[in-house]
């Protein structure tokens, strides 16, 4: 549209680019002290020289190509800038990467945790660091006409401001952080000085000759990534992120010409030195993988990483065009080969890890097994401090002890968002705690680490003080849309049999419950349909409130996640402090045909093969816990019933105050006593009883966890010969065979 005849002037005349450069170049300043702030400097020590050994090995050869080839690109496009300046930065163009693009690029990939992704991180960040110093090179060539003296001077005073930052400037911030009370709002004076010295660096380092976005950048290294800083980062977030830098694109898309390509000869030349660039850091990385004993798909999957390029990219090719280091037609081939090899790091990074799905196989994908006392593996998984009493209620509730333990994965599932301190949080390698649990312990004490920090913090207490528990903390940061494949896959790594899922609504002081992030439920959902073992969804109502005895209600219908739900009861049943209820609802025409009605054939016609041999194994698995549970531990009932309505009464009509009550989802499972429930159903995640107990309308205050059985296997279908035939001693038959309506262990 800029070739139309007056476009331009009609739609951005003379005056309004003139403010909008300004506007932009303001907005600049802020981004880049955020990107300062963001930039965690003990990722970089934690690698120390091997991080150092990779990114100078991906940066010098390709800074040595790109120099080298400038000394010809320079004389070939005979464009009007220092030939110096120009071989300088060409060559620190191709050797710099972005840090923000590399992490966010990793998180999608799922190897922020990975050995790849934090040796991409701290390499990434020495990277940046170094291009910093060789832009202010840069520069001082461009403003001083290639005098090297000059442009040495410009560095020093780079440097020079830089430490003059960490020896005055960073305690004096960190004077304001302690004036900072924890959990209070950081107060407005510190906010609005803090925020201009940003604008007087950024004037300091400009009147040095640098650049005025180098001065931001450093006042931005020394503010700790912190409350302090997320507060800082807040206050101009969304003002420069959705305003002032939409208008720096408007001016770089108004910069970038592709009509004053005019060498094909220099443009070709300039592309291939482009791509060899890049080649050069992957073929750096594999060499490097090799002196380290490292596998060759690591070291190439490094490399493509640092060929990640980004706004940062932008800018500075933006800063070498307004410096006239470059041209038009040597900005706009670079931006353009900026845009492809970042476009390009994604597929072939896939390429080179292969994550193509893997084949896990571990036996105990459910609750219910051979051996009850054996070992049970829950993943837990949190969003928020306040889901995490509840779920270790429910873990206590499930009576772990040396002779039955149960091993928990604590999972803190964290949104992936635009910042990068979050990546870095899980970037962070785990450091083992003194009970042996790991957590990512970051030095920065934001929002997201305060939040991690707390969960960490109550499942450590219930781990020191409880017996036969277990606990090991795992941080996964991911969107929404695909936080159930990290779930998923964490379950699979560590064999868990049980994962524990909040509901997606939360309880309120009121009595009512109140929706968190729309996405939860998704995530529930998706985990449902593809986990790789039994699921459980926790309504927590007030569980983690402490009292003496707890009464906790099983309603048994039938089916495998009713099984399940009976497994999980059975545990609890050995509790001492746990009063455990079985209450089991039958048809009215099976419990006729089994007090010896002449509808008996017609009822196992009707009901299939199927449904019977489902049946009998329902009648093994209550007859298990009643012989085990029997004599006044547990109580067991049941009631006949035709139909849903006469199942709601039931179910309302139960006596005492419930603190909990288990239920199978059911879903596969159609049954007449639930039939037309599903009619009216709100959360159909949760089965018609389930989302009956959740309902508002139901009036209850206990909470309800439903369990979903696991897939490959239900280890209760074992118990059936091929032909169907169900294993049974003479007293499970006797027992089955006398089965009353009403009757209590």
């Amino acid at each position: 549209m800029g070739r139309i005849p007056d476009f331009n002037v009609m739609i951005f005349p003379l005056r309004s680019l003139i403010i909008l450069d300004t506007m932009s170049h303001l907005g600049l300043v802020y981004f880049i002290f955020t990107v300062g702030v963001e930039v965690e400097k003990n990722v970089i020590k934690r690698k120390g020289a091997k991080a150092l050994a990779f990114a100078a090995g991906c940066m010098v050869p390709s800074f040595a190509i790109g120099s080298l080839s400038g000394i010809f690109i320079h004389r070939r496009l005979q464009e009007a800038t220092n030939e110096a300046a120009f071989i300088t930065f060409l060559g620190f163009t191709l050797s710099i990467n972005s840090f923000s693009v590399l992490a966010r690029v990793l998180a999608e990939q799922k190897l922020v945790g990975s050995e790849i992704g934090r040796l991409a991180l701290s390499s990434a960040m020495l990277s940046d660091i170094c291009a910093w110093i060789l832009l202010a090179f840069s520069i001082g060539l461009a403003q001083s006409d290639g005098d090297l003296l000059s442009s040495l001077w410009t560095v020093l005073s780079g440097i020079t401001l830089l430490l003059f930052s960490y020896a005055v400037l960073k305690p004096g911030v960190l004077w304001v952080q302690r004036r900072t009370p924890e959990g209070e709002d950081l107060d407005e004076i510190y906010a609005c000085v803090l925020l201009v010295g940003v604008m007087v660096w950024a004037f300091i380092a400009d009147a040095l000759g640098t650049h005025a976005i180098f001065g931001a950048f450093v006042f931005g290294l020394s503010v700790p990534n912190g409350p302090l800083g997320e507060a800082l980062i807040e206050k101009v977030e969304d003002f420069v992120a959705g305003i002032l830098m939409p208008l720096f694109f408007v001016i770089s898309g108004l910069r970038t010409d592709v009509y004053s390509i005019k060498d094909p000869g220099s443009t070709v030349l300039l592309i291939i030195v482009v791509l060899a660039g890049a080649a050069s850091k992957v073929a750096s990385g594999a060499f490097l993988a090799a002196t380290y004993r490292m596998p060759l798909h690591e070291g190439m999957s490094l490399g493509i990483l640092m060929n990640t390029k980004g706004l940062v990219d932008v800018i500075i090719l933006n800063i070498g065009r307004s410096k006239m280091i470059l041209g038009n037609q040597s900005f706009t081939i670079l931006v353009v080969m900026s845009v492809v090899v970042t476009t390009l790091v994604s597929p072939l990074l896939k390429a080179v890890v292969r994550p193509s799905k893997r084949l896990v196989f571990y036996k105990r994908r459910t609750i219910w097994w051979p051996n009850p006392d054996s070992e049970l593996r829950l993943l837990t998984c949190v969003h928020v401090p306040r889901q995490v009493p509840g779920l270790i209620a429910l873990l206590d509730i499930s009576h772990p002890t040396k002779r039955s333990p149960i091993f928990v994965y604590a999972l803190h599932l964290i949104e992936l968002t635009g910042r990068t301190s979050a990546i870095l949080l899980n970037a962070t390698p785990a450091d083992a705690s003194p009970s042996g649990n790991q957590h990512a312990h970051g030095h920065g004490h934001g929002r997201i680490q305060a939040q991690s920090d707390h969960i960490f913090h109550a499942f450590e207490s219930y781990d020191q003080y409880a017996g036969g528990v277990s606990i090991q903390f795992l941080t996964a940061i991911s969107p929404y849309a695909t936080m159930h494949e990290d779930v998923i896959s964490a379950a699979e790594d560590r064999h868990a049999a049980l994962i524990l899922l909040p509901f997606h609504k939360h309880h309120t002081v009121d009595g009512g419950m109140r929706p968190n992030h729309p996405a939860c439920r998704a995530i529930n959902q998706s985990v449902l349909s593809a986990a790789p073992c039994s699921v459980g969804i926790l309504i927590d109502r007030g569980l983690g409130s402490h009292r003496a005895t707890r009464r906790i209600t099983l309603f048994f219908f039938g089916g495998p996640d009713d099984r399940e739900a009976l497994a999980l009861a059975s545990r609890m049943a050995g509790h001492p402090a746990i009063n455990v209820t079985v209450l089991r609802f039958v048809h009215a025409a099976r419990a006729h045909s089994q007090s010896g009605s002449p509808k008996t054939e017609r009822v196992v016609t009707v009901a299939g093969e199927d449904e019977e041999r489902d049946w009998r194994i329902d009648e093994e698995c209550v007859g298990e816990f009643r012989e085990r549970w029997g004599g006044g531990i547990a109580e067991y009932e049941e009631r006949v019933v035709s139909n849903a309505e006469e199942t709601v009464a039931v179910i309302r009509g139960v006596d005492g105050i419930q603190d909990m009550y288990v239920v199978g989802r059911g879903h596969g499972k159609e049954s007449p006593l639930t039939a037309g429930l599903t009619d009216w159903s709100e959360c159909p995640e949760l089965g018609p009883i389930g989302d009956l107990l959740a309902s508002p309308d139901f009036g209850t205050t206990a909470s309800v966890l439903v369990l979903q059985q696991g897939k490959g296997g239900a280890p209760a279908d074992a118990m059936m010969e091929p032909k169907g035939r169900v294993y049974m001693n003479k007293a499970d038959h006797h027992r089955a065979s006398k089965q009353i309506p009403g009757t209590r262990v």
